[in-house]
């Protein structure tokens, strides 16, 4: 029991106590609550609809829920998906009912990390949010589109999130330096260097910096040394850019830089690989997804490219960190300067497109392989001519194809780097086929 001279209020988290109880103490978001924005209007006007609030931490999910909830003066019931099941939701369910009956009062139901239930799980909501038993908001750090079912999404609005710049977060510190009765009211002081620090380290989550100030205000005391001094000793612990491991920031990042290698900026592609070396990725996703660049974006336009990327996988194999991870970035750099060619990519897939669709083609007798006189006798390999004893080492002519692909055609070279130079050739290639007479099946 705390003692009673203590207020229970005082022994909350700084983050928590922090928490705006109003509209206007709200920072960030702009393009959700500016003037005239449907989710300000809903609060302002206590006019609650079901949504899902889409974001990083610490960008004000679960207080947007509140503050809808309060402006309705609704019940406010807070579950976890990591703690809650069906049965939780169901007396979720079984309240709100008796509260409108009763006193005909409406419930917020607000789910936090509702990416974390599975499909029955989130059935579970859908007949109460239809008729208006709840109004169900949802807090995902996923990407509703990938996390949630259908049936759920079609009953909810989006609002997407974003992470809090600097300045909105420098506008929480302050407040909390000297807001008198829920902050540290005035006890401490930083300078607006230190600020500013503070709220840059704290990457776009406000609840962080909150969390590492009052870790900080509890060590200065403890030790009775500077606040700043214990800040930051506090950051140098737990200071770390946002990075997801398996979730949307993830594929984010690992995406931009593959665009960057694919756009041909070194720089850029530079910058995201140590963000996701920062964020502690492991090197050798990466080195097999920069092994895939090579033979996506660059191909035949210049095949060392492949051989680079596959050397510095094994590199970061060998040696592993850090000597491995500069093997990686010689790669990334020299694939994002490397020519561009996609050709093989687009072949390879258009290829597969026409096994799915034309199903198991026999192969032309002239193509089987003929090790038996039984085989022989069936016509396995009668009349394949065998390039080498043909001028210039080709078959002019000759079809490798099933019958009906004779049209065949999936690998178109760039004029990128080598690519050009196969261009050409396969170019002099197709005339002497045109130039045999012989049936050209492609």
């Amino acid at each position: 029991m705390p003692d009673k001279g203590v207020s229970t209020d005082s022994l909350r988290p700084l983050a928590d106590r922090l928490r705006p109880r109003h509209l206007n103490e709200f920072v960030g978001q702009d393009h959700l609550l500016a003037p005239g924005k449907p989710l300000r209007v809903a609060i302002e006007r206590g006019q609650p609809h079901s949504m899902v609030l889409w974001g990083p931490p610490g960008t004000g999910k679960t207080t947007l829920a509140e503050l809808l909830a309060n402006a309705c003066q609704a019940e406010f019931i807070r579950l976890s998906a990591v703690m809650a099941g069906v049965r939780e939701i169901r007396m979720a369910v079984e309240q709100a009912q008796a509260l409108w009956r009763a006193e005909a009062r409406r419930t917020v139901l607000f789910v936090d990390e509702v990416y974390r239930f599975n499909k029955a799980q989130q059935d579970a909501f859908l007949p109460y949010v239809e008729d208006g038993t709840l109004t169900f908001i949802g807090a995902t750090t996923e990407n509703p589109g990938f996390a949630l079912n259908n049936a759920l999404l079609s009953r909810v609005r989006v609002y997407a999130l974003g992470s809090l710049d600097a300045v909105a977060i420098q506008q929480v510190i302050v407040r909390a330096l000297h807001d008198p009765q829920r902050g540290l009211a005035d006890r401490w002081s930083l300078t607006e260097i230190a600020q500013a620090q503070l709220a840059h380290a704290a990457d776009g989550d406000a609840r962080r910096a909150l969390i590492w100030l009052e870790l900080a205000a509890e060590l200065a005391q403890a030790r009775d040394i500077t606040l700043e001094s214990a800040l930051t000793e506090v950051m140098s612990d737990g200071a770390g850019r946002l990075f997801d491991r398996g979730g949307d920031l993830f594929y984010d990042q690992i995406s931009a830089l593959h665009k960057a290698v694919r756009g041909s900026s070194p720089d850029a592609a530079l910058y995201w690989l140590a963000r996701m070396l920062d964020g502690g990725c492991d090197p050798l996703y990466i080195a097999r997804r920069v092994a895939r660049m090579a033979s996506e974006d660059i191909g035949n336009a210049d095949p060392r490219a492949l051989q680079l990327a596959l050397n510095a996988w094994a590199a970061q194999e060998r040696m592993g960190s850090p000597e491995g991870e500069l093997a990686i970035a010689q790669a990334v750099v020299y694939l994002a300067v490397a020519p561009k060619s996609n050709a093989v990519y687009t072949a390879f897939a258009a290829a597969r497109r026409d096994v799915a669709r034309h199903g198991t083609l026999e192969v032309p007798a002239h193509l089987r392989n003929a090790p038996t006189p039984l085989a022989r006798e069936l016509g396995h390999g009668e009349d394949y001519r065998y390039p080498h004893d043909e001028p210039g080492t080709y078959a002019a002519g000759e079809c490798y194809f099933p019958e009906v692909l004779r049209e065949a055609r999936y690998y178109r070279p760039t004029a990128s780097g080598l690519e050009g130079r196969i261009g050409e050739k396969l170019e002099r290639l197709r005339e002497l086929d045109r130039q045999s007479g012989r049936r050209r099946y492609r």
